[in-house]
């Protein structure tokens, strides 16, 4: 991966100038196939990571998509559902087996938070025949559960799609082209931050940072290998800090960590998260670092990126401004309609699902993608039990590393 440095004036004119991506902000589904449309069942657990962060309702508003059952444990939590999913108490399901089995929906939400719901959800949805899964973050408990999701999705010819919106961004590919052709000069690192709230450290690495960590490895590459230290009030994170993590994540330690990642493009890859160290204002997002300048990505956020131009290492060389970055490019008004509603709704992302379908291809965040997500997590907690050392990835054992911590 190379990164030539283009004059900056030349790089902001000919930028300035470049397309939308239509592939992106029209519905491909419909346009490729007329008047298909895709059958949708929605799996919930109102007790135990709810529906995600609306994973059951974008399909209302697609006109490609009919939800056409739910399951959900919960007596009433399925009957609101199926309430505002527009459905019959008929296909209301208790269990998502039976749902699944009487309704044969094409597309399938996997909906809770909780990752230990995924791994046994997902496969059944896989062995019904389901043609694409939607399924919220993370992406499951541990590597040999992602193994076993990927190989069954190969065999099975399943197309799944996780729900880190921000990858979906039109202004994802937009931000590669400017620091390939040279926006902030020679990329020097990406700096990485969690929310930092109260679940900052261990947890605030698994279900924030796995938004972070995925762009990473959009941005520079596989990851190869990592050093971490995992710390709880200040000092090592010991086998007595070990708990039983939250939305069902398994062993997790530590309210503070500082990683750094090798990968394949050369640039490294440094990610930071300390408990209460955030604010609304400035937490969650990373920095892509060069020699001439910073694109800044504030997660979840719009415009989601701004750029700096001049090197960060000289604040009073020059009067600075932070530039917003849109699909067009840096200062340039956004072309795509209700950019919120289509990321944040989640409809540019179930959009590029369904189109994968139809183009036999991965989604733009996929079963893979969000393996490498674990690898990266679990690489942390594995130089953390290996006390700060470099551990190569992918990891060979396939368990949650913090379970063996000594």
């Amino acid at each position: 991966m190379t990164h030539p440095t283009l004059p900056r004036r030349q790089f902001l004119g000919g930028l300035a100038l470049a397309p939308t991506l239509p592939a992106l902000s029209s519905p491909p589904s419909a346009a490729a196939e007329g008047d298909r449309i895709w059958t949708v069942g929605v799996v919930g657990d109102t007790a135990r990571g709810g529906y995600g962060h609306g994973l059951d309702t974008v399909w209302l508003g697609l006109p490609e998509t009919r939800v056409v059952a739910v399951a959900d444990p919960v007596e009433e939590g399925r009957a609101k559902a199926a309430e505002r999913l527009g459905l019959a108490p008929d296909d209301a399901y208790a269990d998502y087996r039976k749902m699944l089995a009487a309704a044969q929906p094409e597309v399938v939400a996997v909906c809770p938070r909780h990752v230990d719901q995924h791994h046994d959800m997902i496969l059944a949805a896989v062995e019904s025949g389901a043609k694409a899964l939607y399924v919220e973050k993370p992406f499951c408990r541990d590597l040999a559960e992602a193994d076993a999701i990927v190989a069954a999705c190969r065999e099975a010819g399943t197309k799944l799609a996780l729900a880190h919106r921000n990858r979906y961004h039109p202004a994802v590919p937009t931000v590669a082209k400017m620091v390939e052709e040279g926006a902030i000069g020679r990329w020097l690192e990406i700096r990485a931050r969690g929310k930092e709230d109260q679940r900052g450290g261990g947890l605030d690495l698994w279900v924030l940072g796995s938004h972070l960590l995925n762009l990473c490895h959009y941005f520079a590459g596989a990851p190869l290998a990592c050093s971490a230290t995992l710390l709880n009030d200040g000092r090592p994170a010991t086998a007595a800090d070990v708990v039983e993590g939250a939305e069902g994540v398994g062993p997790l330690a530590g309210n503070e960590v500082r990683a750094r990642f090798e990968t394949e493009s050369g640039v490294p890859v440094y990610f930071d998260s300390l408990a209460g160290a955030g604010t609304r204002e400035n937490g969650f997002g990373l920095q892509l670092v060069g020699t001439e300048g910073v694109i800044d990505l504030r997660g979840d956020a719009e415009p989601l990126f701004h750029y700096m131009e001049g090197s960060p290492f000289q604040p009073g060389a020059a009067e600075r401004r932070w530039v917003p970055v849109s699909s067009a490019g840096p200062g340039q008004p956004e072309p795509v309609d209700e950019i919120r509603r289509f990321v944040g709704g989640h409809r540019g992302p179930v959009r590029d699902l369904l189109a994968s379908v139809a183009e036999d291809r991965p989604p733009l965040c996929s079963d893979e993608d969000g393996r490498t997500i674990l690898e990266m997590t679990f690489g942390v907690f594995e130089s953390h039990r290996s006390e700060g050392r470099r551990v190569e990835l992918p990891l060979a054992r396939r368990d949650n590393p913090l379970a063996r911590l000594g």
